[in-house]
This record gives structure tokens, C-alpha cells and sequence, in this order.
């Protein structure tokens, strides 16, 4: 049951107008350990405009499959339910900031 209302708020919250920028991380992984600063830097930037969520994918495993993530850290930018950027890696802040403004509408 659950997992089920998990899997319910993530739908809900990935098919919001607003922006949801989703970090696919694990807690051994070094360079996921390297986000946390870059994505308050994002947030900063954006503030309400954009909201971040980040999914442990141990603890998560089938939001993993189901965006087929294959390595770690991997971002996703969703918007209205579609998935408007994906990357793998560290993403710098300034990158990751251009990427969120040249895919995302009215930002």
C-alpha cells in the first residue's frame, strides 16, 4: 500500500505545470554525493518556479526501470508528465540552470 501512494505522489508530482526536476541517485554513490550543493544552487535560482525531487534508487527501484535509468546520478526535467531533459552525471550548476531554461516554457 505503500508504495502505491509513493508511486501515486510521484505521478501526481511529475505531471505538474510547474517544472520537477527528479535526481536518480544512491547513498554509495560518490559523485551523486556531489549534487546536494548543485541542485540548492538550482533551486535558488528558479525558487518556486521549479520544484526538485530526489529518488533513491535502491529504495526505489521500479521508478528506476520505469525511466530506465542506467547510471548514477541521472536527472530527469518533467513538465505536465513529459519528460523534457534527461542527463546522466554530474551536471554543473550553471549547466544544469541552461538546461532547465532552453527546455521548459515560460521559466
Amino acid at each position: 500500500m505503500e508504495t502505491t501512494t509513493k508511486q501515486a505522489s510521484f505521478n501526481d508530482l511529475i505531471k505538474s505545470e510547474t517544472p520537477v526536476l527528479v535526481d536518480f541517485y544512491a547513498d554509495w554513490c560518490g559523485p551523486c554525493r556531489m549534487m546536494p550543493p548543485i541542485l540548492n544552487e538550482v533551486k535558488k535560482h528558479f525558487r518556486e518556479n521549479l520544484n526538485i525531487i530526489k529518488i533513491d534508487v535502491d529504495k526505489n527501484p521500479s521508478a528506476a526501470q520505469a525511466y530506465r535509468v542506467m547510471s548514477i546520478p541521472t536527472l530527469i526535467l518533467f513538465q505536465n508528465g513529459e519528460i523534457k531533459w534527461q542527463q546522466a552525471g554530474v551536471v554543473p550548476a550553471k549547466a544544469l540552470t541552461e538546461a532547465i531554461t532552453n527546455n521548459i516554457d515560460n521559466i
